[in-house]
């Protein structure tokens, strides 16, 4: 991960991501593995990371809106009801001390 990271900050620092700017990037944390460097440019080679940002972010936020309406419909309290009764069982039990 620590070599995606590292083209992201690349990129969003706005320098090249290439092999030297990567292996700088990743040696502030651990030692640099050639092969997944070089793996790591070829793949990003011709690729409009900004272009690659905004798709995947759109589909993230829009699959999370259920989730969040389900989530809030969840916690919802009990039903007036509920909470009637239980106040009428608090208060029953209160009577019950003086009488």
């Amino acid at each position: 991960m620590n070599y995606v990271y590292s083209a992201l900050l690349l990129h969003s620092a706005g320098q090249a991501v290439n092999e030297e700017n990567v292996k700088k990037v990743v040696s502030s944390v651990e030692q640099p593995d050639e092969a997944k460097v070089k793996a790591l440019v070829a793949a990003l080679e011709g690729v409009d990371i900004a272009d690659v940002i905004s798709k995947a972010a759109m589909p993230t936020a829009v699959a999370a809106a259920p989730v969040v309406a389900t989530v809030a419909e969840k916690k919802e309290g009990p039903s007036e009801e509920e909470q009637e009764k239980k106040a009428e069982e608090a208060a029953g039990g209160l009577a019950s001390l003086f009488g």
